[in-house]
């Protein structure tokens, strides 16, 4: 029989500190998510003000004074890209406490772990290093699934608002300059926001779509499908076969994120045009397969090189695996790149 590890209490109040730390940032994080929103509603009031004063100027150019007009713009502006700055703080506000939410259920988890791992002094060795293994496993998959984020969070809606920014102080110096060209770059202006809005929102839904919640696995994915395609050159043929049903959260939400990252893999690191993809509903088991036409790859990549850490495979094996689940990857280079995964149902 073993004993508990002389460091395990030790872990564990650390984890302890970490949850109590978690817990009242939440509650930090929730005041600033009410004062910050009581701002944007403010500001969605003074912006229609402000924007309903402009119609009345635009109506009357002729007979309004030329400071008037400039005026009149740039308040719309000041409180446009002030109400914008605010959304976008909430959103990250937001984002900021579903993360916290999540790790301080993982920390929970982990607590909750150690703690019959400490009433369970008479547990063989094996088994201890197993559950030791397990929280490991939890909490680098979390990190490197945060640093994924982190990525495209920079990539995209970061850099689109950097590039509001410069737009608007483009603008800000034509008023005096040449107020039509003003005029032109400001309709340039609100079309970037717009299309920088779609993408945060495209974004949150790709974090979690509420269609899962709601219809399920199936439907969902059908939807995805047809958004990650529309507009490109880019296919996806979905085969779904067996008989549909709803399966408890976190597995639906596991199959999703999978074939969500197998699909983003093909296009962006494969350059795939067209991609398989079946996936079968049995009454055991969900199986799925995901074969692609791209450029492909040498398997010594996924361990030896830097493309399994940017394809995120190993986060993609471990949340299979900490569900019983089985996965498998398959390529050879000029001759694409076949995935299949299956997780046990009840």
């Amino acid at each position: 029989m073993a004993t508990a590890q002389p460091g395990l209490s030790q872990q564990i109040d650390e984890y302890r500190k970490d949850y109590e730390q978690v817990q009242t940032e939440l509650k930090e994080i929730d005041m600033l998510i009410q004062q910050t929103a009581t701002e944007v509603d403010r500001l969605a009031q003074r912006n229609a003000q402000a924007t309903n004063h402009l119609r009345q100027v635009e109506s009357s150019l002729d007979t309004t004074p030329r400071a008037d007009i400039q005026e009149a713009y740039k308040a719309v502006q000041q409180i446009q890209q002030r109400l914008f700055t605010m959304r976008g703080q909430l959103d990250k506000l937001q984002s900021d406490q579903k993360n916290l939410e999540r790790y301080a259920r993982l920390l929970r988890r982990v607590i909750e772990v150690g703690k019959r791992e400490e009433a369970m002094r008479d547990e063989a060795q094996e088994e201890e290093a197993e559950a030791d293994s397990t929280i490991v496993r939890l909490i680098e998959a979390q990190e490197r699934e945060r640093k994924r984020l982190a990525r495209q969070m920079h990539d995209g809606p970061a850099q689109s608002l950097t590039n509001l920014v410069l737009q608007a102080e483009i603008c800000e110096r034509l008023f005096d300059i040449n107020p039509e060209r003003a005029r032109v770059e400001l309709g340039n202006l609100k079309t970037a926001v717009s299309t920088t809005f779609q993408r945060v929102k495209s974004f949150i839904g790709n974090l979690r779509p509420m269609m899962l919640d709601d219809l399920g696995l199936m439907p969902t994915l059908r939807r995805y499908v047809e958004d990650f395609r529309d507009g490109s050159e880019f296919s996806v043929n979905l085969n779904i076969t067996g008989r549909e049903k709803r399966i408890v959260n976190y597995k639906e939400a596991t199959v999703f994120r999978v074939v969500q990252e197998i699909l983003t893999n093909a296009r962006e690191y494969s350059k795939a045009s067209n991609v398989q993809l079946t996936v079968d509903m049995g009454d055991d088991r969900v199986y799925v397969a995901a074969e692609d036409n791209g450029s492909g790859f040498e398997m010594t990549e996924l361990t030896g090189g830097s493309i399994g850490e940017e394809m995120g495979i190993e986060t993609l094996r471990d949340r299979i695996e900490m569900l019983q689940g089985k996965f498998q990857i398959e390529s050879t280079p000029g001759r694409g790149t076949r995935v299949i995964f299956e997780i046990p149902l009840p």
